[in-house]
């Protein structure tokens, strides 16, 4: 993938092209921040590429929090 170059304005067919980049490899499993740091942008920029294309985003993962369980 090119590297858009951080700041850079994204705009038309180049932002639709890279936002149906992004679904597919978002898709076949790669992170936001692997797809961030190919791109040369933030996490934020390809979360709203992604948010906006309609994609479902994954749930954070690891480890759940539990409470703590009291002892009788």
């Amino acid at each position: 993938m090119a590297d858009l170059g951080k700041g850079r304005r994204v705009q038309g067919g180049e932002r639709d092209k890279l936002a149906n980049d992004l679904k597919k490899k978002y898709a076949a499993g790669a992170s936001i921040r692997e797809l961030a740091a190919s791109t040369g942008r933030s996490y934020g920029f390809v979360h709203r590429i992604l948010s906006e294309s309609g994609v479902t985003l994954r749930g954070r993962g690891g480890a759940t929090r539990t409470k703590a369980k009291t002892k009788k």
